[in-house]
């Protein structure tokens, strides 16, 4: 499997920014945007239109558009750097973060295990040993290879069970390749098949030929 974008060893963030935020009542399909995008990038909801985000440029420069959609929407904002918090406060705010990425990772795993594992084994079973089938599996995989990416880069707290869907995308690589390999296998034995269908075919014109009046002979 390919190195994923939260592999390298990251600095744990030591700062947290409160976003505190307002939108008018309608339309209501951009306030949704607002926060499935906030939610997208790993914020922690205190309440309604409160969130937190450990401090850190690259989640700046990502909340850079959701201001000027805020603004641009006729609504208001505050983006606030906490100081120093008390160990207990502190401890508190990772705790929801490791809670909250530890949910995104059990999905994952829950996805490999219940969806990717047993598409392939119900392929499998009814022998369906197609380059397209083969290639819809591997969007598939590369589906869930992002997503946990994605993930990873807002793991900024080390969930507990991140290891663990790393060794599942592992195991759902091996079944891809494994399901690739008897694709191709099996496509490689039908064509010999075909092949050696068509020389018999061939071979039987050439014994055969027909002469005026619509009698074959020899030839």
């Amino acid at each position: 499997m390919r190195k994923h974008a939260g592999a390298a060893l990251v600095r744990i963030p030591t700062r947290f920014v409160t976003f505190v935020y307002r939108m008018p009542a309608k339309p209501t399909s951009a306030r949704v945007a607002v926060w499935r995008q906030l939610k997208k990038m790993g914020a922690v909801y205190l309440q309604q239109s409160v969130c937190v985000f450990p401090e850190t440029p690259s989640i700046r420069r990502e909340l850079q558009p959701i201001l000027d959609k805020l603004e641009s929407s006729g609504g208001s904002f505050h983006l606030l750097t906490l100081g120093r918090l008390s160990a207990e406060e502190r401890e508190k705010l990772i705790s929801e973060f490791r809670e909250q990425t530890a949910k995104h990772f059990q999905e994952i795993i829950e996805n490999c295990e219940v969806n990717f594992q047993k598409e392939i084994e119900f392929e499998t079973f009814r022998k369906n040993f197609t380059y397209e089938e083969a290639e819809e599996i591997r969007i598939e995989f590369e589906k869930i290879v992002n997503w946990y990416e994605r993930v990873s880069v807002r793991d900024w707290f080390g969930a507990p069970n991140r290891e663990d869907a790393r060794e599942w995308l592992t195991r759902c690589e091996r079944l891809l390749e494994g399901f690739e390999e008897r694709v191709f296998e099996e496509r490689a034995k039908a064509e010999q098949v075909d092949t050696d269908t068509s020389h018999r075919r061939a071979s039987r014109r050439r014994r055969f030929r027909t002469v005026p009046g619509g009698h074959a002979i020899g030839a």
